[in-house]
């Protein structure tokens, strides 16, 4: 067995321990595509139930990868390698990754108003995400309004207020 496919199945059995037996023959719809309709007469549920199992897997997920697969640089050193790193790949000195947001398409939550409204013409929540050198998210913060600047965002992310705070040691 090669080395990814052994990391496919950690994987799997790192999910399937957190995921109830009921969540586990449905999560393929993080797999699909489709959407919690298809998903709900496909599977004979209703919506509030696949919106309920969805989640669930999606919590189960983050709770068991994202320390494997997204960890924050902890100690000056790993921000020294992680900003080398960068300025090897892409010859840009002194930079500890790449920052930017990504407006996420939502349904107008309702009596929001224009908080969710994008300057895209569509209403939408923020994804903003810091990656390394080589595509890896570090970092990231979702769920802002869809009206708000990446800077805005930013400036009152958790990220920004470890540095303002010195909790996230960067020399």
């Amino acid at each position: 067995m090669d080395s990814s496919r052994d990391e496919d199945e950690l994987i799997v059995s790192l999910l399937l321990r957190n995921v109830k037996k009921k969540a586990r023959k449905r999560s393929g719809f993080l797999a699909t595509g489709d959407s919690y309709g298809s998903f709900h007469y496909n599977y004979r549920m209703g919506i509030s139930t696949v919106s309920m199992i969805i989640v669930e897997v999606c919590v189960a997920i983050w709770e068991r990868l994202s320390g494997i697969y997204m960890v924050m640089p902890s100690s000056p050193d790993d921000w020294e390698k992680l900003a080398n790193d960068f300025y090897l790949r892409w010859n840009y000195p002194n930079s500890l990754g790449a920052i930017d947001g990504k407006n996420i398409h939502i349904q107008a939550p309702n009596n929001s108003g224009s908080k969710y409204f994008c300057y895209k013409g569509h209403f939408s929540i923020v994804l903003l995400a810091l990656v390394d050198a080589n595509y890896c998210f570090t970092y990231i913060d979702v769920g802002n309004y869809g009206s708000a600047s990446d800077g805005g965002i930013f400036a009152r992310s958790t990220l920004s207020e470890a540095i303002d705070k010195g909790t996230v040691t960067l020399s």
